[in-house]
C-alpha cells in the first residue's frame, strides 16, 4: 500500500508534537523543574510527587471535557477548527514556558498543565483524522507510521537539544537558559510540521449539522452513554485501555525522575532518552508488520505482557546499567502498543461519530493517567523510593492484559 500525501500529511502531526512529547513531558522540563524546586528547597521525593500531581491533574480536566470535545467535530467543518484551537493554545503556553523565571516554579507548573490540556485535545482531533485519511485495511499501517515517524522526529528535535546542551549554548548559555530555549524550539516545531496537516486533511465524516451544536454535542454523548450496551465490543475494549494505557503515559511522564532519583546522571539520561526514540521508531513499524501478519489483537496482548515485565523489572532499578535496560524495553514497545490500540479502536466504532468515541478513547485514557501518576506519587513518597512506584503499575498492567484477553468472551464481535 502506497502513502498518499492526505496520509503523510497527518502522519507529520506526529512528528510536529514530538517535540512537545519529548522536550516537554519527557525529557527536559522534569528535569529542569526539578533542579529548579529542589534549589528553592524542595525535597528531590516531594519535586517527583509535585510533578505527578501535576500531569493528573492536567489529564483530569481534559478527560472531564474529552466526550464532548470529541462530539463537537463530528458536525460538518469542525474537527479542524478545534484542533487549530488547542494546538495554538499548547504552543502558546509551550512559549510560556520559556519565559518563565526560574525562581517561579509554582507557576511553571501551572503553564504545563494548560500546555498539556492544549497538547491532550489536539490529539484527540488528530486520532480522530485517522478515519478521514485511512480505511479499515490501511489503518494499521498509517496509525504506526505516525507513532514511529513521531519518534523519528523526536530524535530530530532532541539532538537540536543535545548539541546546544552539550556545548552549553556554544559557549554562550547555562544550563538553565539551553532547557528554556528548548521549550521555544518544541513550540516552533509543533508549528512548522503542523501546516502539512493545516492545508491537506479535511473531514470526511460526520452527522448532519444542526443549528446548536454545542447543545447537540451534550444531547449526543447522553445518548451514546445510555445506549453504550449495544456496543459491547467497544465498552470491553475501552475498559481494558483504561488500565492498560494508563501504566503507559505514566511510564512515558515519569521515567526521567525515577531515573534521576536512582542516581543516572542528567548527561547520561539525555542520551538514553535518545537511544530510546531511535528504538522506537523501527519497532512501531514491527508492530504494523506482527499486526497484518497475526492481527491487531495479537499485538496488543504482546504489548501489554512486555510492559508487565517492564513494571516488574523496574522493582530491582539500582544501576544506571539497569535504567539503561529498562528504558530499551519501553522503546521496543511504547509506540507499537498505542498505535495498534488507535488503530483497534477505529475498526470498531461507527465511522460518522468517529470523534465523539475517540472523545470516549481519549477520556479513558487521559482520566486514567489521573490514576497512574498519582499512584506513583504516592508510593513514592510512603516508600522513599520511586522504583517501588513504578513497580507499582505491574497492577494496572495486568488488569488491562486479562481484560483484553477475555474479549472474546465478553463480546462476540471481536475478530
Amino acid at each position: 500500500m502506497k502513502i498518499n500525501k492526505k496520509q503523510w500529511s497527518w502522519i507529520l502531526y506526529d512528528w510536529a508534537n514530538s517535540g512537545y512529547g519529548i522536550i516537554v513531558t519527557t525529557a527536559v522540563l522534569p528535569v529542569y523543574f526539578k533542579s529548579i524546586a529542589q534549589a528553592d528547597g524542595v525535597a528531590s521525593a516531594s519535586a517527583t510527587a509535585y510533578w505527578g500531581y501535576a500531569n493528573s491533574f492536567g489529564t483530569l480536566l481534559v478527560s472531564i471535557l474529552a466526550p464532548f470535545l470529541g462530539a463537537l467535530p463530528d458536525y460538518p467543518n469542525f474537527k479542524k477548527r478545534l484542533l487549530n484551537g488547542f494546538c495554538w493554545l499548547g504552543m502558546v503556553m509551550t512559549v510560556g514556558l520559556a519565559l518563565m523565571p526560574t525562581s517561579q516554579w509554582q507557576w511553571l507548573l501551572g503553564l504545563y498543565i494548560i500546555s498539556s490540556i492544549g497538547y491532550s485535545a489536539s490529539n484527540l482531533f488528530y486520532d480522530s483524522f485517522l478515519m478521514d485519511v485511512a480505511d479499515n485495511q490501511q489503518m494499521n499501517k498509517i496509525s504506526t507510521h505516525g507513532y514511529a515517524y513521531g519518534y523519528l522526529g523526536g530524535v530530530a528535535v532532541f539532538i537540536i537539544f543535545l548539541a546546544l546542551y552539550l556545548t552549553n549554548g556554544f559557549g554562550a548559555m547555562t544550563g538553565y537558559q539551553v532547557s528554556r530555549l528548548s521549550f521555544l524550539i518544541a513550540a516552533v516545531w509543533w508549528f512548522v510540521f503542523y501546516l502539512p496537516l493545516q492545508k491537506n486533511v479535511h473531514q470526511v465524516y460526520s452527522v448532519p449539522s444542526t443549528s446548536a451544536p454545542l447543545l447537540g454535542s451534550f444531547k449526543r454523548v447522553f445518548k451514546t452513554i445510555k445506549h453504550i450496551a449495544q456496543y459491547k465490543e467497544v465498552a470491553w475494549f475501552l475498559v481494558a485501555y483504561f488500565f492498560y494505557i494508563d501504566g503507559v503515559d505514566t511510564i512515558f511522564t515519569m521515567a526521567t525522575v525515577i531515573g534521576m532519583d536512582i542516581g543516572v546522571k542528567t548527561s547520561i539520561l539525555m542520551i538514553i532518552l535518545l537511544v530510546v526514540q531511535l528504538v522506537a521508531f523501527p519497532f512501531s513499524m514491527v508492530f504494523g508488520w506482527i499486526a497484518d501478519k497475526a492481527g491487531t489483537r495479537a499485538g496488543i496482548l504482546l504489548g501489554i505482557f512486555v510492559y508487565l515485565v517492564i513494571c516488574l523489572y523496574a522493582l530491582n532499578l539500582r544501576t544506571t546499567a539497569d535504567f539503561w535496560i529498562l528504558a530499551i524495553m519501553v522503546g521496543t514497545v511504547q509506540g507499537g502498543l498505542q498505535a495498534l490500540s488507535r488503530s483497534y479502536f477505529g475498526k470498531i466504532i461507527p465511522k460518522e461519530s468517529g470523534s465523539e468515541f475517540f472523545g470516549f478513547y481519549n477520556i479513558l485514557g487521559k482520566f486514567s493517567a489521573v490514576m497512574g501518576p498519582a499512584l506513583v506519587g504516592i508510593v513514592t513518597q510512603l516508600t522513599g523510593k520511586s522504583t517501588i512506584g513504578a513497580g507499582s503499575l505491574s497492577v494496572l498492567f495486568l488488569i488491562g492484559l486479562i481484560i483484553f484477553a477475555m474479549l472474546p468472551r465478553l463480546s462476540k464481535t471481536v475478530k
